[in-house]
């Protein structure tokens, strides 16, 4: 399996500790299909650098997404995005699945979560149009819900990249979460 590049020393760099003082964080995010560039792109890659800014190693990648219809049923279709999803999964991570059925968690406990989670890395799984994958999502470490209510994947990036953010400045004491 390839380990993508931030993540290659993922062992060798545990220990370490991030310029504003706290454990180093390691958070991956993999989704299903091309990000858009034109309304949701840009503020997921704000929030990403925002995060980046307090020493966190953050990454997102995705994995083509498989066309719906035709000749293949939203199960089938589910079902090679999940094998796809798998085999791009680093070794060594958290695989923290988001779906509605998830996990609802509040701030404060997310926080805490996250912390624990990216030692040795946080992966968070998103899936595309059709959701992921029911076996993948038992598979995974953790299921985590962002709302009850059903999200476009490219919108749910977004505030999975913002929660991020949140989480990191209430762990390094920046009032942003007030």
């Amino acid at each position: 399996m390839v380990v993508p590049a931030p993540f290659a020393g993922v062992r060798a760099r545990r220990g370490r500790r991030s310029s504003a003082g706290g454990s180093l964080l390691k958070v991956f995010v993999l989704s299903v299909g091309r990000p858009e560039r034109g309304r949701f792109g840009p503020m997921f890659d704000d929030y990403a650098a925002r995060v980046r800014q307090f020493g966190v190693a953050f990454d997102a990648r995705f994995v083509p997404d498989v066309r719906p219809g035709g000749r293949f049923s939203d199960a089938h279709v589910r079902e090679r995005e999940a094998r796809a999803l798998t085999e791009a999964l680093p070794e060594r991570c958290h695989v923290i699945a988001l779906s509605p059925d998830g996990r609802p968690m509040a701030t404060e406990l997310f926080t805490r979560r996250l912390e624990h989670w990216s030692q040795p890395l946080a992966v968070f799984v998103l899936g595309g149009p059709l959701g992921l994958d029911p076996a993948f999502r038992k598979a995974a470490d953790t299921s985590l819900s962002l709302s009850p209510l059903t999200l476009p994947h490219e919108l749910a990036r977004v505030v999975l990249a913002e929660q991020i953010y949140r989480a990191v400045t209430i762990h390094r004491g920046v009032p942003y979460h007030k």
